[in-house]
């Protein structure tokens, strides 16, 4: 029998200390995982179809495949399955809300990489974009680090006003706090090389396909520049050739100690493409906790 875990059933097996042990330990085990692969693919309209594979990790005996329709102005914009398998057979082990696994396992996996290279002292955050994947990107933080006070911008007033102070714009916000996170689908920046200052940190949501950007090319270059994956951040992120020629010190090697959290005074910049073995980190935890509780509904396809 299959699982099948709707937004309601993730949020409630939802064990986000584990599920942050998880990813901390697929990155730094980045080296021994296959190689990802995202497969996108615009649809006739206002549409993205998108398919991440193979989602593995060491030790973990199961696999995910995952397939996603994102359209911005939908609610929720993104929609689809995180399909689970079986590695010893194949068995389809569960179908979960594809939404809310990724919204949490990219908040959680900015989380992680947030608190590694913001300085220890920053506790004031600014939310450019209060919507899910912003709010679960901070609330993941709050897990980590004590935040003293959130600002929030959003092209919806009501929305900022629910996570933070809203501000009036992009810069403002991020000329308030010593942590900026920005989760939209901007296609131009949002904030340029003059809002920097020493000990900043900017995490960035909105790398994950080409064409979108957040941050300008001159912002970037000025910054110590963080990925989740330099090949595809070459491909579809950040090291995009439409941002010029960047350098980028993967996440891995931070988090293993082999390349200093902060080697300097310099802004630091993560801007992941997300990765589907973090589907597994989450989506293995979460069938564990739900088929434990049993309440759970399930499905046969034979």
């Amino acid at each position: 029998m299959t699982l099948l875990l709707s937004r309601a059933d993730v949020e409630a097996a939802l064990d986000v200390p584990a599920v942050l042990a998880a990813l901390d330990a697929g990155f730094r085990a980045a080296d021994r995982l296959p190689a990802a692969r995202r497969v996108g693919s615009p649809l006739p309209g206002p549409g993205t179809a998108m398919c991440l594979v193979p989602g593995l990790l060491p030790d973990v005996p199961a696999y995910t495949v995952k397939v996603n329709a994102k359209f911005p102005a939908a609610t929720p914009a993104l929609r689809g399955i995180v399909c689970l398998h079986s590695l010893a057979d194949g068995e389809l082990l569960a179908l979960l809300d594809s939404a809310s696994v990724t919204a949490w396992r990219t908040g959680l996996a900015a989380a992680l990489a947030t608190h590694a290279l913001a300085p220890e002292q920053a506790g004031t955050v600014a939310v450019i974009g209060a919507g899910a994947q912003g709010r679960a990107t901070l609330r993941a933080l709050r897990t980590l680090r004590p935040v003293d006070r959130v600002y929030a911008h959003d092209l919806d007033p009501d929305r900022a006003a629910a996570v933070g102070t809203p501000v009036a714009s992009a810069r403002a916000a991020a000329e308030a706090a010593d942590i900026v996170i920005t989760a939209t689908w901007a296609r131009e920046p949002l904030l340029d090389a003059d809002v920097l200052r020493p000990g900043l940190h900017l995490t960035a949501l909105g790398f994950d396909e080409p064409g979108k950007t957040e941050l300008s090319p001159d912002l970037l270059r000025a910054s110590r520049l963080v990925v989740d994956d330099p090949r595809l951040a070459a491909a579809s992120g950040v090291l995009h050739p439409a941002n010029g020629p960047l350098g980028a010190t993967p996440l891995s090697d931070v988090l293993r100690g082999t390349a200093p959290a902060r080697p300097d005074d310099r802004p630091t910049v993560f801007a992941p493409v997300g990765l589907p073995w973090q589907d597994l980190a989450l989506a293995w935890p979460v069938y564990l906790a739900a088929r434990s509780a049993g309440t759970a509904r399930a499905f046969g396809f034979h």
